[in-house]
């Protein structure tokens, strides 16, 4: 089946859903999701979206705070554009609906770790759901856009692909699907395509990530010939509830930013000797010190405590943690949270220009699946929302001025052709191999790594994605397989940024590299496929 439209957009959080509100004025909009259209990151996001918006901030502050984060290799004018494009962007969705919480006349403005004021807004501690619903509700609304739920993306269509050789430029003319319900195959053509696909946590074992996070429009771009950079760089959020039964539940940044302040089983505070910002130094400082005061102490987890707080300030503050947390037996008002680190955000992603456009023609990427110079080294809290939707603005105006300035036409695509696969009975296999590769990038390619962890990483993933090619190849694909091979890809490509860098700095940590160089590595790390 082909299906053509002006836009293809792949993804439905705040980056996918925010362009395909504002394409949809000017063309038709094919909008793939992989589970149903409200199962994003964006749902899960709780703390908040950072931007100025009162009179003690100012535009040079956020930009510090967030150059400081990002360890001296953020991209300044990236940072300051999107700082300065934020309070207008925040409007934006105000207008779509969004309803952050207020206090009297003005919005409620909290902090996170790595702040300097308070700029982050909420909505109570659901920040993410609240925007997911407003942008979600409009596009149901919009007659403009098609939502697929439940269709993977495979690959992306390119005419080097079609062409079985060098296109210079390349461009992109949409992807292949995966109709999850149906097994049939989609070819969706479109003039534009954007990539919305989130991050890759379910890449490590420990995750705070949605199972939809494997790394799929990463994947898919590096395979179709996009450069890749910084995937060396994944946060691991250093709160993230310890319990049996809770699956990957986040606690909010800003339960430290309120005063929560981290504690030792025998309840000492530790942050003091870490960093002079104690509690509310930036994630990987926070992390690493977790990681440290685990495995020195032989503890299994850490204690959150703000127990110092009014009770009731703390349940009307956090509403979902405090009940969540309850429905596990822990009362966040009496004692202290038992929390690890766990992977959470990816700074690397596909490389974009100040317009999220890659290097393949009318191929954009915006989001948390996107390298576009922000967060450096290491992100500033709570701005991931709001590069979302600022890039989402940005690559709509250029989208716009490229249907209005080319001529599009499209060459014969090919369909899917699976005509010599069968079906397996041997799904073993995807969950076997699934299962090693995420703990041993948990356990080689994690908060602290060494060069001959990496190495050891490296092997073990060419074994098994040469499994993976034989069982690709040969069997009718399903949405386990297609995340499998992309969830290895991904694994290989943080591995390689990771050799790269001979030095330690933000996110990435090695033993054998223990100092920053400033002299040979304040850059970035570029990756792209040899064909």
């Amino acid at each position: 089946m082909k299906l053509e439209s002006d836009f293809l957009v792949i993804g439905s959080g705040i980056a996918g859903l925010s362009f395909a509100l504002r394409a949809a004025a000017h063309g038709k909009v094919s909008l793939v999701t992989k589970r149903e259209i409200t199962e994003s990151a964006t749902n899960y996001a709780q703390g908040g979206i950072a931007s100025v918006f009162s009179q003690e901030d100012t535009f040079d502050a956020h930009v510090d705070d967030t150059l400081v984060a990002g360890a001296g290799i953020c991209h300044e004018d990236v940072v300051r554009m999107v700082v300065e494009e934020g309070p207008q962007t925040i409007r934006n969705l105000i207008d779509w609906g969004v309803e952050f919480t207020t206090k009297g006349d003005s919005y409620d403005l909290t902090r996170e770790g790595g702040h300097s004021q308070r700029r982050i807004l909420h909505a109570d501690d659901v920040t993410g759901r609240e925007i997911e619903r407003a942008l979600v509700a409009a596009a149901r609304e919009n007659p403009n856009i098609t939502i697929f739920e439940h269709h993977i993306g495979i690959d992306l269509i390119t005419e080097a692909k079609i062409a079985k050789k060098r296109v210079k430029p390349n461009r992109c003319l949409g992807a292949h699907v995966l109709d999850i319900g149906s097994g049939a195959v989609k070819t969706f053509a479109a003039k534009i395509t954007l990539l919305a696909t989130g991050g890759a946590g379910k890449v490590y074992l420990y995750t705070c990530n949605p199972d939809v996070a494997t790394g799929d429009g990463v994947a898919m771009a590096y395979r179709a010939g996009a450069t890749i950079a910084n995937m060396e760089f994944m946060q691991f959020h250093p709160t993230t509830l310890f319990h049996p039964h809770a699956k990957s539940f986040l606690i909010s940044e800003a339960v430290r930013g309120e005063g929560a302040i981290l504690r030792r089983r025998d309840g000492t505070a530790f942050m003091e000797k870490y960093h002079h910002l104690k509690d509310l130094a930036p994630r990987d400082i926070v992390a690493r010190a977790i990681d440290n005061e685990m495995k020195t102490h032989g503890d299994d987890c850490v204690y959150l405590d703000i127990t110092h707080k009014d009770p009731e300030y703390v349940r009307s503050r956090f509403p979902n943690i405090y009940q969540t947390c309850l429905e596990y037996g822990l009362d966040m008002t009496k004692e202290g949270l038992p929390v690890v680190p766990a992977a959470h955000y990816l700074c690397g992603g596909v490389a974009v220009d100040l317009n999220a456009e890659t290097d393949i023609q009318h191929l954009y990427a915006i989001g948390e699946v996107a390298f576009t110079g922000l967060h450096g080294a290491n992100r500033l809290a709570s701005n991931s929302l709001l590069e979302a939707a600022v890039y989402a603005g940005r690559a709509y105006k250029h989208a716009i001025e490229q249907l209005g300035t080319n001529h599009f036409d499209f060459p014969e695509i090919p369909v899917w052709d699976a005509s010599t696969a069968t079906n397996s009975d041997e799904m073993v296999v995807v969950s076997q191999n699934w299962d090693e590769i995420r703990r041993f990038m948990w356990n080689y390619v994690g908060i602290v790594r060494s060069t001959k962890r990496l190495e050891r990483a490296l092997n073990r993933i060419k074994l098994i994605q040469e499994e993976i090619d034989d069982y690709y190849w040969d069997f009718i694909i399903t949405s386990d397989l297609i995340e499998l091979r992309n969830i290895a890809t991904v694994a290989e490509l943080i591995v390689r940024c990771a050799q790269n860098r001979k030095e330690s700095r933000g996110l990435h940590y090695n033993i054998d590299y223990p100092e920053r160089d400033d002299v040979h590595c304040k850059k970035d790390t570029f990756i792209k496929k040899n064909f």
